[in-house]
């Protein structure tokens, strides 16, 4: 926004309207702190794992997401969640109503807490049909973009091919790693 170079690892804003994410420098981004009534919002940096998140599988189906990653937000601008999941195309909407979320909220109400436009839940449950447990996050947006931006990228063959599935479990491992747990989500 000023100009100014940015490192590797910086700050964003996002344009809700437009789901634009701008890079900013840290004092460019203080800026945006409040929030309150600018056309750009600060991405926060905070990631949260839920480890004692409930979702059962037929909450999950009733979403109708066709794959097993996807994220979700409270869009102001539609004034509702909205949700997506990575393709090989780029961040793809699910248009299907989401009649079942508030039955998540409600068993889950850490979600509530959510930022809108900044702060999604991220959930994976590719291993899940191998019985790898579901991770899931309540994550700052312009990770959940990243995560879409590594699959368009490293997208090969029908099924995403060998480095592009690496990258997705290096991307989860750093996220846990960075993640802190929430204390009503601590006994997992």
């Amino acid at each position: 926004m000023c100009s100014l170079e940015l490192a590797a690892e910086h700050q964003h804003l996002i344009e809700p309207e437009k789901r634009k994410l701008v890079c900013a420098c840290d004092a460019c981004a203080l800026l945006f702190t409040t929030q309150a009534g600018t056309k750009l919002r600060r991405v926060p940096r905070r990631v949260r794992q839920l480890n004692n998140f409930r979702l059962a599988d037929q909450q999950w189906g009733s979403l109708m997401i066709p794959i097993e990653l996807a994220f979700f937000f409270n869009s102001s601008p539609q004034g509702r969640v909205v949700a997506f999941y990575p393709s090989p195309a780029g961040a793809t909407e699910s248009l299907l109503a989401l009649e079942s979320w508030n039955d998540i909220v409600s068993d889950n109400p850490v979600l509530a807490e959510m930022l809108p436009d900044v702060e999604a839940l991220l959930v994976n449950r590719v291993g899940a049909a191998r019985g790898v447990a579901p991770e899931y996050y309540i994550a700052p947006i312009d990770l959940c973009y990243r995560l879409v931006g590594l699959i368009r990228m490293h997208w090969r063959g029908l099924s995403g091919g060998t480095e592009m599935w690496r990258e997705i479990s290096a991307f989860f491992s750093a996220l846990k790693q960075n993640a802190e747990v929430p204390k009503e989500m601590e006994n997992a």
